[in-house]
């Protein structure tokens, strides 16, 4: 099946109807970060960006889960022939290529566990997995915000792990790397930010 905007935003539809949840406006922001910052980038499509941006968690059709929607994901895409999303749905947890620097639960078997841990160590990164690490802490799902109030957002929830503050510097050193691209800071393309940071 061929992946465009419509069967990826048809697709994030029944994810949402199967687990319901903030995750869906999660990801609808991402994807709209991703659009915005891609359409100033010359060697980008904010077509595409917009499309990995709303599959990142499509995982989560599956149920509440931790790392396990990261596999999930990846399976969902792949059984549809969307490889680029499928890597993306895993590598969007890891900008840092080491699956030790998870903040997560491994809620997985062993075997799944060993194939993540394979599948990260050589993934090659392009611009469309960096470009999803950064949008997805740019994204609460009531609106974007600022790179520090989403990292409080997921630590509240995850708690301090020892990777943490390393994690915290990859992303800012990619958001570095688009403020460069971009020929602006990335904040200022995204509309409303500065209510939803600090509304």
């Amino acid at each position: 099946m061929e992946l465009n905007q419509q069967v990826a935003e048809q697709a994030l539809e029944e994810a949402a109807k199967l687990n319901p949840g903030a995750w869906t406006d999660h990801s609808r922001y991402v994807a709209k970060a991703c659009r915005n910052i891609a359409s100033h980038c010359k060697q980008l499509s904010a077509d595409q960006a917009y499309i990995y941006g709303l599959l990142h968690d499509i995982g989560r059709y599956a149920g509440v889960s931790s790392e396990k929607h990261l596999i999930d994901g990846y399976r969902y895409c792949m059984e549809r022939g969307w490889e680029k999303a499928a890597q993306i749905c895993i590598s969007h947890a890891y900008m840092i290529q080491d699956i030790h620097t998870s903040i997560g639960k491994f809620d997985i078997s062993d075997d799944d566990y060993r194939f993540m841990e394979r599948f990260i160590a050589n993934a090659v990164y392009d611009d469309y997995d960096r470009l999803v690490q950064l949008c997805d802490s740019l994204a609460l799902p009531t609106g974007f915000c600022l790179l520090e109030k989403r990292f409080v957002d997921v630590t509240i929830r995850y708690g301090v792990h020892k990777a943490t503050v390393d994690r915290w510097k990859k992303i800012l050193e990619i958001k570095t790397l688009f403020d460069k691209e971009a020929g602006c800071s990335v904040y200022d393309l995204l509309p409303g930010i500065v209510e939803s940071s600090f509304g």
